[in-house]
């Protein structure tokens, strides 16, 4: 099925801003728009046949435009935290925007990938979008030619991400859409059900720096090997959560060797979300410091409305030696998948 293209708004400049639909006919549906490649819509059935909108967003691209909490956005070139917003390579050091305490977050509020306008070109089931970033870009080396493609199937939604540089550089995306999968407007996220297939997790300290450390979850509230709610410790007093005020953690995707594989799975409402992956990585964010503000059709967003599940290379790891590096040579190719599959599934 082809791709509906319609008038989503403008930017401050004039340039048009789209919104571009693909549908299924099991009610599957999806719409994504060419500022900031963001996930605006996600139409899923559950186990009753009802269908719902199970990402958090907005109904204008004026909303897209301010957007604070990166909802449904491409992050790039590198997401999540950057220690000192700061990264060196071979020996050159590189300074980003502080904009999270002392460190850089999603390397840049206003000028990130996911306010940019993007090049789109649509195929059946699919859209394309594609980015130059020039050399020095909110301070990353290099030329940058990048694409996110959205792909819609008869259970899923998959974003692949491919690009190359002309300088060796650090290259490090995601998408950062907040679910309920009892639909965007449903409340708390609190009862939905959640696995992460990690064993370990990355500590952090105070501004959610990871120490460096690898740490077992095992006997810990941060244990999700074992499928629990997400409310259930989310308050709970440990210092991991107290830090950040609640989880906003990376998990160490177990058994990782590049390849795709099965990495979180989420139920709700007879709806069951498995998160494929070929990243090491994954941060589950518990939506703890959603601003209150108004989404889609007048709904009222707020702490934990939505959860995230971002596939990912860990945070700061291209400070961290240990850690798997995020920094990619001149000319070699960037390529990753995410994958988020559903089935209906009765409590």
């Amino acid at each position: 099925m082809q791709v509906t293209v319609t008038q989503f708004g403008k930017t401050n400049l004039g340039k048009d801003i789209k919104l571009y639909t693909m549908k299924k006919e099991n009610g599957m549906e999806a719409s994504v728009t060419n500022l900031g490649a963001c996930l605006v819509r996600l139409l899923v059935p559950n186990d009753r046949g009802e269908v719902r909108d199970v990402v958090l967003g907005f109904d204008s691209a004026e909303e897209y435009l301010f957007n604070p909490s990166f909802m449904g956005g491409t992050i790039g070139r590198s997401a999540n935290r950057l220690a000192g917003a700061k990264f060196s390579i071979d020996g050159k050091e590189y300074h980003l925007s502080v904009n999270d305490n002392d460190n850089n977050l999603h390397s840049e509020f206003g000028k990130g990938f996911h306010k940019v306008i993007w090049d789109a070109k649509t195929g059946e089931d699919q859209v394309k979008f594609s980015y130059h970033s020039p050399d020095m870009e909110n301070g990353f080396p290099g030329n940058l030619d990048i694409s996110v493609t959205y792909t819609l199937t008869d259970d899923a939604i998959e974003i692949e991400y491919d690009g190359v540089c002309d300088q060796k550089t650090l290259i490090n995306m995601t998408n950062h859409s907040y679910f309920n999968l009892a639909g965007h407007d449903s409340g708390t996220i609190r009862n939905t059900k959640l696995t992460i297939n990690a064993s370990n997790y990355t500590p952090v300290v105070a501004g959610a720096i990871p120490t460096g450390e690898i740490a077992p979850v095992a006997g810990t509230v941060m244990d999700f090997t074992s499928e629990k709610t997400i409310g259930q410790d989310n308050d709970a007093c440990f210092e991991q959560l107290i830090l950040v005020q609640g989880y906003d953690h990376n998990y160490v995707i177990d058994g990782h060797t590049g390849e795709m594989k099965l990495v979180a799975s989420a139920y709700a409402d007879g709806r069951r979300m498995d998160v494929y992956s070929d990243l090491p990585g994954i941060q589950f964010y518990a939506g703890n410091n959603i601003a209150t503000q108004t989404g889609k059709k007048g709904a009222t967003y707020g702490k934990c409305s939505g959860f995230c599940l971002e596939t990912q290379y860990f945070p700061n790891s291209v400070n961290e030696p240990a850690f798997e590096s995020p920094v990619f040579d001149a000319n070699e190719r960037y390529h990753t998948k995410t994958v988020y599959k559903f089935s209906r599934q009765s409590a």
